[in-house]
């Protein structure tokens, strides 16, 4: 774990009052990239976008193309789709030396995952992920590296505080809760449910829906007694969240476009970021002219017209 002073994730969570800060796993954003950006601005740890177990084992084009990392990118917890003890193993066994953690997803509610018996139908099958949990934590060789799971909440919230004490008896290292269930998406996150799940197991909680802003991590970690919050769609409007800027300041821009420069990260990715991070710094006839910009150098060159730069680029 090359950037933090802890010796392992877990530690980050004892012994302290500070709310620990997270990247979410999201698909095609949450990339190394961006995870190299949102570290610059305190962000604690990173998740990838959640990979499914099996393609990974059984292709090296999929371990190539959906895992990529480096030395500064920890602490890096790896998410994973899963719908079987052992290929969540192997999977794990396999990015164990280049990461932190592996992350079970039990809350994606996208149809195709869930009909292939990943994401959010799992939280009705607590013994089979007690047992995803107890596999990973028996077959990898590193006592320090994390079994977690991210789930979201049941209508019925006794089966959740079930299904995360089975977790926790299987070993689990932590828990993140998306306070919505399966059905709800922009439906205000239910916080006594995270509150209620924190309160019925002793392994850290991760809260997780609806931060825009640094108040709200410390507001939802008054509310619930979580140990740490998880952002999405907060941090990709504004990778700077966490450390305490309301919009995207003008340094965090220009870091992305250096970091994507010296990563060739594709451009339309470079792109989409920037269209987020501009979204609410930025005139609609403004908007309008950025995203239909269709290469890195008309980018850069609008930026620099546009909003200034705050150090000369080298490209």
């Amino acid at each position: 774990m090359a950037t933090t002073k802890y010796s392992s994730v877990s530690e980050m969570f004892e012994g302290g009052n500070n709310v620990v800060k997270i990247c979410a796993p999201m698909v095609r954003y949450s990339k190394l990239a961006f995870r190299s950006l949102v570290r610059k601005y305190d962000c604690d740890i990173c998740f990838t976008p959640m990979i499914v177990a099996s393609d990974f084992v059984q292709s090296v084009k999929a371990r190539d193309s959906e895992f990529t990392t480096n030395e500064c990118d920890r602490p890096l917890i790896v998410q994973f789709a899963a719908h079987d003890a052992q290929t969540l193993a192997d999977a794990a066994c396999a990015v164990a030396p280049f990461s932190d953690g592996v992350d079970l997803n039990c809350g994606c509610p996208q149809r195709w995952a869930m009909s292939a018996g990943y994401g959010a139908c799992l939280i009705n099958k607590p013994e089979l992920v007690k047992d995803m949990v107890k596999q990973v934590r028996n077959q990898v060789d590193n006592p320090n590296y994390t079994a977690s799971i991210k789930i979201r909440i049941h209508n019925d919230l006794r089966k959740t505080v079930d299904l995360c004490q089975k977790a926790e008896s299987a070993g689990v290292s932590w828990i993140t809760v998306h306070g919505r269930t399966s059905e709800e998406r922009h439906q205000p996150v239910h916080y006594d449910a995270i509150k209620t799940v924190k309160d019925s197991v002793s392994v850290p909680v991760i809260a997780n829906g609806d931060v825009k802003y640094l108040r709200d991590v410390e507001s939802i970690h008054q509310l619930t007694g979580v140990d740490g919050v998880m952002v999405a769609r907060g941090l990709l409007a504004n990778p700077a969240l966490f450390a305490g800027y309301e919009d995207t300041p003008l340094e965090c821009i220009w870091d992305w476009v250096d970091i994507s420069v010296q990563q060739g990260t594709p451009f339309t990715c470079f792109h989409n970021h920037l269209i987020y991070m501009l979204d609410r710094v930025s005139s609609q006839p403004e908007r309008k002219v950025f995203n239909s910009l269709c290469s890195t150098s008309a980018v850069i060159d609008y930026l620099q017209s546009t909003y200034g730069s705050v150090h000369v680029l080298e490209t």
